[in-house]
């Protein structure tokens, strides 16, 4: 097991940016990167360079689907233990990446959903774990009783901390209200340092005058003085109140204000363009099909990828962790199409953000969907660049060739080659083994590949640095 995960050797590293690609000898110290290989190899290949410095961890690892009809590109074959024991290994090392105070997500559907969320409130028995339901597809998928129409992200977040940040409200869905204050101890005389002048120039709020002393009363809500207007928090029965901001708070909040004008001068008004995060997220941006499938196709014209996650989906996921962290580090390994690094590149383009992504893929599509997607962008936003690098591959690369193979032929010329080159198991003898023997020749060709797959030394897949 000390050898499985001992650290690998990198190599094929190559750089990419809005000039195209080019060669370099190393990762870097302040570049995007995406590893293509054996995840959990991966991830223990970091842990030197990275362990207690990642902000976020995102992923979207295979759901574990009960039904023949799975569709991913990836292994999806896992039964319920074997797939809690393959999560598990890797969030063990995710945990030691991710920092004291990080954020750590992960998608899942109903499939495993449950037995999910009591692994991870057991593996972080010091973190609050929130259950967040998405609905991604409002089309639905049809099953036996139910048509689902949604998916799950569990937030895994620090004890007593708030990490998670406040939610963008788009503009036409603020709520305004008067900032005069009513009701119960909304009097002038319940806090001096709440009366004072709101200055209006051309129907926008330029600034706030000083609190007014308590001998001076204004005659009426609104004073022209030149050509601007000065409102007070006097209610229409021409009753004196006050605003829900002290004058030495208001400023704070001052790009929350509007003026609003009346018959007999204005109305000030404030709406809150941010809020707490709720439990259930919907969107029409987070359409798998719409924001996903179609997206990836346009940057990777011909790509064959099913499910990608929607764009938007990721982006507000990422947002909600890192979005107040201009500088943050964001793993996700299972990277699929690229989705995170997409979402990620776009949020820096809206804030003028630095953040920076590391993406673990295994599948041989990193090269042909990935990675070009991720490029795409960068060419498009015209600034950014990411590094590209594999795990030096060992017996991974028999692995391969092995389940690529079509005939017997093919199997036998791979295994003269192994003999000579493989780390084998120490479990066979390599000179009592004869492809040709009528025993091993009456297999099925799905047999022999998983006999050949057998006989190699799993720890040795990749090559040891």
């Amino acid at each position: 097991i000390d050898r499985l995960l001992a650290p690998k050797v990198l190599t094929k590293f190559k750089k990419y940016d809005k000039g195209g690609a080019h060669k370099i000898k190393d990762i870097g110290q302040h570049d995007n990167l995406i590893i293509k290989g054996n995840n959990l190899l991966a991830l223990h290949t970091l842990k030197k360079r990275y362990g207690g410095k990642i902000d976020l961890i995102y992923i979207d690892p295979p759901y574990n689907p009960d039904s023949k009809a799975n569709t991913f590109c990836y292994n999806n074959t896992f039964n319920r233990s074997t797939w809690l024991t393959f999560i598990k290994n890797r969030l063990d090392v995710a945990k030691f990446l991710l920092k004291r105070d990080g954020v750590l997500i992960v998608a899942i559907d109903e499939n495993e959903q449950a037995h999910l969320g009591v692994l991870l409130k057991d593996m972080f028995a010091d973190h609050d774990v929130h259950c967040i339901t998405i609905v991604h597809n409002p089309r639905g998928i049809q099953g036996t009783n139910f048509s689902y129409t949604h998916e799950y992200a569990f937030f895994v977040i620090p004890q007593g901390k708030k990490s998670i940040g406040d939610r963008k409200i788009e503009q036409k869905d603020v709520q305004w209200r008067n900032l005069r204050d009513n009701g119960g101890e909304s009097l002038r005389s319940d806090a001096k340092n709440c009366f004072y002048p709101i200055i209006v120039k051309d129907d926008v709020i330029i600034g706030f005058g000083d609190v007014v002393p308590s001998e001076e009363n204004p005659q009426t809500q609104t004073v022209k003085v030149g050509s601007k207007y000065l409102v007070y928090p006097i209610d229409p029965e021409d009753i004196q109140r006050k605003w829900r901001y002290a004058r030495q708070s208001v400023d704070e909040v001052h790009h929350l204000l509007r003026a609003k004008k009346t018959k007999t001068g204005y109305e000030i008004e404030i709406g809150k363009d941010f809020g707490t995060y709720r439990t259930v997220w919907q969107d029409p941006r987070y359409d798998s099909n719409e924001y996903g499938t179609k997206l990836v196709k346009s940057l990777v014209p011909g790509c064959k990828f099913d499910f990608p996650k929607s764009l938007y989906n990721v982006y507000d996921c990422l947002y909600a962790a890192v979005g107040n962290k201009k500088n943050a580090i964001v793993l996700d390994f299972f990277a699929g199409s690229g989705t995170t690094a997409h979402a990620l590149l776009q949020m820096n383009k809206d804030d003028d953000g630095n953040r920076k992504f590391i993406l673990c893929e295994q599948m041989h599509y990193v090269d042909s969907i990935t990675r070009p997607r991720v490029h795409k962008v960068i060419e498009n936003n015209g600034a950014g660049s990411l590094v590209y690098c594999e795990l030096a591959d060992a017996n991974q690369e028999f692995i391969e060739q092995i389940q690529a193979a079509k005939t017997a032929n093919e199997l036998n010329k791979i295994w003269q080659d192994m003999r000579d080159k493989a780390f084998l198991s120490y479990k066979i003898d390599p000179k009592k083994i004869n492809l040709a023997e009528a025993d091993f020749a009456a297999l099925s060709l799905k047999d022999q590949q998983h006999f050949l797959i057998e006989v190699l030394d799993k720890n040795m897949l990749y090559v040891p640095l």
